[in-house]
């Protein structure tokens, strides 16, 4: 279990990652007012944040991006296990540093996130939503970082602006609070099955049927919410692990392509370049 505190002018970035054999508990508390946005990459960690009697819980964490507002009397506490791994992104800032923030950062949090500015509780959730593809792939770079040194730090730093960019993008644009929360959870269904039948998914049809949600809803709340279509997010999802397979030397490329569900290589060495910039054959 590792955690890294990083500084970036007025943001300090806590990189938390937690790989267990068995079942254990990652506590997590701030020791001032901070106003921040977690996001969560591989994994699908329980969280449940403590303040007061009061309790939230989060069963679904991979790829979700999180606002929220927390003091001193607030404890986040992360379940890890060897099948929910722990990768998560803190970009925080104290709420006294706001108007300090550079690039007229502070003024996007006081319009974009006014309840976190100017908080009622212990802990105030703000807008939460699942990352874009775009989003979750600087999430995966930045637990993947090749280089060493200064390189490294300033590959960091213009990864978490653009993270910070995208959020704030993808909060302007993104109407979910229409989604009630029994339709979340259901989307969140989709989402399990398309990733538990990642080679050989069901088809729309049969996702409808074991969800109880028609497809034109489905495939409806289903973009809004994760910002895809259904397979669009599958295909995303596909090439993403098979990137990992293949960057870490678990899989050849050919491996890898069976194991996401490509018959063709040709079809997966494609779709590969359009998503990453470069074939499959050319990772080191």
């Amino acid at each position: 279990m590792t955690r890294d505190i990083i500084d970036i002018n007025d943001f300090t970035i806590l990189v938390e990652e937690a790989k267990v054999d068995e079942p254990t508990i990652d506590l997590c508390l701030f020791d001032e007012p901070v106003i921040a946005v977690a996001f969560y990459g591989s994994g699908n960690v329980d969280l449940k944040v403590n303040y007061g009697h009061k309790q939230n819980k989060f069963s679904y964490t991979k790829g979700l991006a999180l606002s929220f507002y927390a003091d001193e009397k607030v404890e986040f506490e992360h379940v890890v296990s060897a099948l929910k791994p722990l990768e998560c992104i803190v970009i925080a800032t104290s709420a006294k540093a706001i108007d300090n923030l550079p690039n007229q950062e502070g003024e996007l949090f006081g319009e974009m996130l006014n309840q976190l500015v100017n908080p009622s509780d212990h802990y105030v959730e703000g807008p939460s939503f699942i990352m874009t593809p775009e989003m979750q792939t600087i999430v995966d770079s930045l637990f993947n970082i090749q280089y060493r040194g200064k390189t490294k730090m300033m590959f960091f730093r213009s990864q978490i602006t653009a993270l910070l960019s995208h959020f704030f993008g993808q909060l302007a644009s993104l109407k979910t609070e229409k989604i009630k929360t029994p339709e979340r959870e259901k989307l969140n269904q989709v989402k399990d099955i398309l990733l538990k039948n990642i080679d050989n998914p069901p088809s729309l049809d049969e996702i409808s049927k074991q969800i109880g949600l028609n497809i034109f809803k489905l495939k409806k709340d289903f973009k809004a919410f994760f910002g895809v279509p259904v397979f669009k997010y599958l295909q995303n999802e596909r090439l993403t692990l098979a990137h990992k397979m293949i960057r870490n030397q678990k899989s050849t490329v050919q491996e890898a392509a069976w194991h996401v569900g490509y018959d063709s290589l040709s079809s997966f060495s494609n779709a590969f370049e359009k998503k990453f910039g470069y074939r499959p054959s050319q990772i080191k």
